[in-house]
């Protein structure tokens, strides 16, 4: 018989339910990036493309030193600036990006950040995730940002239909489970979740807190942890209960084996005095 299908209200109550631990595990939240005004949150951003934030946060303050607002970067020698951030993954292509951002803030907006998701998303290099990252945390603007880690860790948690992958119909159906107050920090959360324990390839479901509720918890519990070799609590216990009920099982056997030897012993010996 096919399980039967979670309801739309059982999953977001579940969602609840799991982000309130998720909330307990990850109390303290806050931006990765490192960023004092709206204009370098949102040129780290676009950096952070298929790249780490550390790597961002170290060559952000040569960056900001060499070019601390929009009129200045939009000014610069893209030779320059690609020296700068030669480190990171595209640094071509993202010098090229950064500039022409700038040069649109400069000549559109008086150098200033625009705040609302149309007139971000108008802007050269700038989507809807870096829109929802500058909203949510240079303007305090509810924003839900789906990176990777997001769209990974809501398909096992199965906060979202398994084929349901475009980042825009993630955000859509996940922020109409919570309070738009709540959809920043919730981003940040399954960021730094994601980025922890519910990695792509060696999921440390060993510790997780949401592991008894996880549906793809199953999918990983066999596999050893990578930092332990051990697995899952769940799977060590019935290993254990099994080896006491196996135990348990021989002992009884043991005993039945004995007492029927003993049985056969006395038979023997009350045949042999009847017989003399």
């Amino acid at each position: 018989m096919a399980a039967k299908r979670e309801s739309k209200r059982a999953r977001v109550t579940r969602m609840h339910r799991e982000y309130d631990r998720l909330r307990e595990f990850i109390p303290v939240t806050k931006c990765q990036l490192d960023y004092r005004t709206p204009f370098e949150l949102i040129v780290a951003t676009v950096l952070s493309a298929q790249t780490t934030d550390r790597r961002v946060n170290g060559v952000t303050p040569e960056l900001f030193s060499c070019y601390p607002n929009a009129d200045a970067l939009a000014k610069a020698n893209i030779s320059d600036v690609e020296s700068i951030i030669r480190t990171l993954g595209f640094y071509r292509m993202k010098s090229k990006h950064i500039i022409e951002l700038a040069q649109a803030l400069a000549t559109r907006f008086g150098g200033v950040v625009p705040h609302t998701m149309a007139e971000l998303t108008s802007l050269p290099g700038v989507g809807r995730k870096t829109a929802n990252v500058v909203l949510g945390n240079a303007f305090h603007i509810p924003g839900f940002p789906v990176d990777t880690h997001v769209i990974r860790v809501t398909g096992r948690l199965g906060w979202r239909d398994a084929d349901e992958i475009a980042p825009e119909d993630i955000e859509h159906d996940v922020t109409a489970a919570f309070p738009p107050e709540e959809w920043t920090d919730l981003s940040h959360r399954l960021i730094i979740f994601g980025r922890t324990l519910c990695t792509a390839r060696a999921p440390q479901c060993a510790w997780c807190p949401l592991a008894d509720s996880c549906p793809s918890a199953g999918d990983f519990l066999d596999l050893p942890s990578a930092r332990t070799g051990t697995r899952h609590p769940a799977k060590r216990a019935a290993a254990t209960r099994r080896t006491a009920a196996s135990a348990k099982t021989g002992k009884t056997a043991t005993a039945k084996k004995t007492t029927s030897k003993s049985t056969t012993a006395a038979k023997r010996s009350t045949s042999a005095s009847a017989s003399r």
